[in-house]
């Protein structure tokens, strides 16, 4: 009597496949995955009745702290969400594409942008929304471009001045429904996050060659 033949699942197929994929596809996953679940996120809050939104970043309150985790997630509304999402997909992937510290970099201007929007956005209020994340991600590719000096991060500096330039506008307190305090602390995350990641940058490569001084020696 023979064995049956054991087929693989689908859930390792479909892991052997992406395995299998391009590295510019695999870097670009994780923010794809990210994206959507900000949309999964946004799809429970329409049911239930917005009431996610609850847990933004509350300025200068403890209780709001938990905010910075849960903010950037969580959008007023399928247009707030939507103005965000191309954003977030094109420089999420130059980023992650540019450098392989994607979860790193959007790590720390999750962080730092929440917690700059914390102490900045006044009492009394609730911010959310990814435009964080999406200035963090415009400054720290220019600022990239500019520490970095090579090419590639040069050009990608370049496109995002050019696609995404007018989002300095948002810096500007003209409309109370816009968080121009997130915008400006997400925008200084990515300056300093770009600072810190091109100085580690730097700091191997010299090690590296270091090594192969020495051991040509």
């Amino acid at each position: 009597m023979s064995d049956p033949v054991r087929r693989p699942s689908s859930n390792r197929q479909m892991i052997g496949r992406l395995r299998s994929s391009p590295d510019w596809v695999q870097r670009a996953l994780p923010v794809l995955g990210l994206v959507l679940l900000m949309w999964v996120l946004e799809i429970i809050d329409l049911f239930a009745g917005g009431r996610l939104n609850q847990f933004g970043i509350q300025p200068l309150d403890a209780s709001g702290l938990p905010g910075i985790l849960f903010a950037p997630l969580l959008h007023s509304g399928f247009g707030h969400l939507i103005s965000n999402t191309l954003p977030l997909l094109v420089m999420g992937t130059m980023v992650a594409w540019l450098t392989r510290q994607w979860w790193v970099i959007t790590a720390g201007i999750w962080l730092l942008g929440g917690v700059g929007t914390w102490l900045l956005g006044g009492l009394g209020t609730n911010h959310i929304g990814a435009s964080v994340i999406v200035y963090g991600y415009a400054a720290f590719l220019v600022a990239y471009g500019i520490l970095a000096r090579r090419f590639a991060a040069i050009l990608a500096a370049v496109a995002v001045v050019l696609l995404y330039g007018g989002i300095v506008w948002g810096f500007l307190p003209m409309n109370p429904r816009i968080s121009w305090q997130g915008h400006l602390a997400g925008a200084a995350a990515g300056v300093l996050v770009a600072f810190a990641d091109t100085r580690h940058a730097r700091r191997d490569w010299r090690e590296r060659r270091e090594t192969l001084v020495d051991g040509r020696g």
